[in-house]
């Protein structure tokens, strides 16, 4: 969020106040109708962020599926399901990603590894991603441990059928060790920066 005097204020900064006042619901959907409507007049894909708040909501999954048919940006978005936050209704979760992958999007389990997450709650879902936690990722190149569990989710997802993504890649030793084990993508500071929205609007 950006104030009037330029200053950015991170989901941290606001969110929790936001649910407090009952104003989340609002965020999470102008979150998506900018997202949509901006790369509805371009040609990559992109990712959205969703809580189990947003997924437990049929007033927000009815404006999701509705925006992604009105700027046709169903076959290139990717929710991302803030894993970290904890999953109760696994069910509730398994029907949303069924709804949307019928529409053509794609899922990812983010911050897989962080502490909530297991492997057999992963299973209840057929998600096209696995997005292992920066925890994890951001001493890769010399803690042994680290890898040895990133090994182990990487071998899991291959075996269940879904794409691994490295987060928190900020440095070239890094990239390496995540190339040599088999992470099928990175993203991180040493591939680039976060941009506010207005930089895609071009």
């Amino acid at each position: 969020m950006v104030m009037e005097d330029g200053t950015i204020l991170l989901p941290g900064d606001f969110l929790m106040v936001a649910q407090k006042r009952k104003l989340y619901a609002e965020i999470t959907k102008e979150v998506i109708r900018q997202a949509c409507e901006t790369f509805s007049l371009r040609s990559e894909g992109f990712s959205v962020n969703l809580s189990a708040r947003d997924i437990l909501s049929s007033d927000t999954v009815d404006f999701i599926l509705d925006t992604i048919r009105r700027t046709n940006t169903a076959n290139r978005i990717v929710f991302e399901i803030l894993e970290s936050e904890g999953i109760e209704n696994y069910n509730e979760v398994s029907l949303f990603i069924q709804k949307m992958q019928n529409e053509g999007a794609k899922i990812a389990i983010d911050d897989f590894g962080s502490g909530y997450s297991s492997f057999e709650n992963i299973l209840m879902l057929n998600v096209d991603y696995i997005k292992i936690d920066g925890s994890l990722i951001r001493n890769i190149d010399h803690n042994q441990r680290h890898a040895i569990v990133v090994q182990t989710i990487i071998d899991f997802s291959q075996k269940i059928g879904a794409k691994t993504i490295a987060e928190f890649v900020s440095s070239e030793p890094i990239a390496d060790k995540v190339k040599e084990l088999g992470i099928d993508y990175s993203q991180g500071y040493f591939f680039g920066k976060p941009e506010p929205l207005t930089a895609y609007k071009t």
